[in-house]
Formats: C-alpha cells, sequence, structure tokens
C-alpha cells in the first residue's frame, strides 16, 4: 500500500482498547455492595467462569451465609449473582477456600 491509500482507511484509535476493557477477556470476579433503602445493602458477584453452574453455587452460597439471592442475566455482563446483605468478605473467603478463584483474582469494591 502507498502512503496515499494508507490515509484512505479510516483509523479507529480506540479498537485495541475496546477488546481490552472488555468484561468477556478479563478473568476477575468482581464483588460489589450496593446500598438500597435505609440500612439494607445488595452484594453482587460478576465475571463467574461459566465452567461452574451459577445457579448451584447460589444455592451454596444462600444455605452457607443464611441469606436471600438471585441470578440476574445481563447481555454484556453474563451471568450476576446478587445476595442480601454485606456478603464480599465471605463469598471471597469460599471462593478462594473451593479452588474456584485466586485470591489476586478477586476484586472487592464498595465503601
Amino acid at each position: 500500500m502507498s502512503n496515499i491509500e494508507e490515509l484512505n482507511v479510516p483509523f479507529d484509535p480506540f479498537a485495541d482498547v475496546e477488546e481490552e476493557n472488555s468484561p468477556k477477556t478479563t478473568n476477575y470476579l468482581h464483588l460489589r455492595i450496593q446500598q438500597r433503602n435505609g440500612r439494607k445493602t445488595l452484594t453482587t458477584l460478576q465475571g463467574l467462569p461459566t465452567d461452574y453452574d451459577a445457579k448451584k453455587i447460589l444455592k451454596v452460597f444462600k444455605k452457607e451465609f443464611a441469606c436471600n439471592g438471585t441470578v440476574v442475566d445481563d447481555e454484556e455482563l453474563g451471568e450476576i449473582l446478587q445476595l442480601s446483605g454485606d456478603q464480599r468478605l465471605k463469598i471471597a473467603e469460599f471462593l478462594v477456600k473451593e479452588g474456584i478463584a485466586k485470591k489476586a483474582n478477586i476484586k472487592v469494591h464498595g465503601f
């Protein structure tokens, strides 16, 4: 290609950035807390590998932590586990203990 032909090709400066920041390519598990009304909180777990059945893991979480929860399907982020209460540290310890994730691959967000 000559220099003039290269100028006619549209250049997208964010083409490689979008692929790097895509939630599908990262192997981090994100634990977040959301404030509901009053003192009520909601814990979300995002990025669980598709090798594991989210519904079975949720069932174990609910029994182990004595809380309620649900699985929410998101188009971009995949399956997200939602648990009532602040369960971030308990979930992180459980995932490391069971060998589902390494401690370095778990990111805990929130206040």
